[in-house]
């Protein structure tokens, strides 16, 4: 026999442990209790008993507890309790909201007004006529173009002239003959002329001066714009006030740039090539 009590192990006639005292059915157990012996049942005379159902918490009400002591610098936040409603009699209109005013102690943005658009002046207060920033080229500069485009005028009434040697013909210094050989002049610098505004290009003379074409907005110009200032270069060619008008003018224009909206500007405007002092 084995003691349940100490393990101590006996003898099977035995009916008490020789070391504890205890019979086989004296069981050990905790607590206060522990030194009462205990009736130990057989698994065939012991009661089952289901065990008891595991209590689940309840989640949907959930508190979270507080996060901060009691004694902390926490400052509540009341809620806010919405302003009872007013019944109004039927057919009537319910009062109107007003706004609520600014506190005067509220601080205040002091922006700058808006600025008004104006005209570009000059250092005459006239108005100018010219809304870009390209320069307008210096007189001088425009007089080397011209000049350039001159000399092409005249090496192509030299190759007509040739021609028309080389064909048999006879130059007769008469009047008759001087107005054909000047009208022969004047048709070969209105084909120059047309040849590079119909194609819209500068000329050979603005090429070579490093010059280009733009308009007074700061476009390049439309074919129409090219026509009518190489009509308006003849008018002025023709009275020389108009070209004479770009030394008076206060921003260097002839009469060409006023009627066609347009002027010439060096092709890098940063080119320190006759640039104005």
């Amino acid at each position: 026999m084995t003691c349940s009590y100490c393990g101590t192990r006996n003898a099977d006639g035995e009916h008490r442990c020789r070391r504890c005292g205890r019979r086989p059915e004296d069981v050990l157990t905790a607590g206060a209790l522990a030194t009462k012996p205990q009736p130990v049942f057989k698994p065939e005379e012991t009661p089952y008993r289901p065990p008891a159902p595991r209590a689940v918490p309840n989640l949907t009400r959930a508190v979270q507890g507080t996060l901060f002591p009691s004694g902390s610098n926490v400052v509540p936040i009341r809620p806010e309790v919405p302003a009872p409603r007013t019944r109004t009699a039927a057919g009537t209109n319910p009062p109107a909201r007003h706004a609520s005013r600014a506190s005067d102690a509220q601080g205040s943005l002091e922006f700058l007004p808006a600025v008004q658009p104006k005209p570009r002046t000059l250092g005459t207060t006239v108005e100018a006529v010219i809304y870009c920033e390209a320069p307008v080229a210096m007189p001088l500069h425009r007089a080397v173009a011209a000049a350039l485009d001159c000399a092409m005028v005249l090496i192509g009434y030299g190759l007509f002239l040739l021609a028309f040697r080389l064909a048999g013909g006879e130059f007769v210094l008469d009047k008759l003959g001087l107005m054909i050989f000047g009208g022969a002049l004047a048709a070969v610098a209105l084909t120059y002329g047309l040849f590079w505004a119909i194609g819209g290009g500068e000329t050979a003379g603005m090429a070579c001066a490093g010059l280009r074409l733009t308009t007074f907005d700061g476009f390049p110009p439309e074919r129409r714009q090219r026509l009518v200032r190489f009509a308006s270069s003849c008018l002025s060619l023709l009275t020389v006030a108009g070209v004479l008008w770009a030394l008076a003018d206060e921003e260097s224009l002839a009469w060409q740039d006023h009627m066609s909206r347009t002027f010439p500007t060096p092709r890098d405007s940063e080119s320190h090539i006759l640039q104005r002092r």
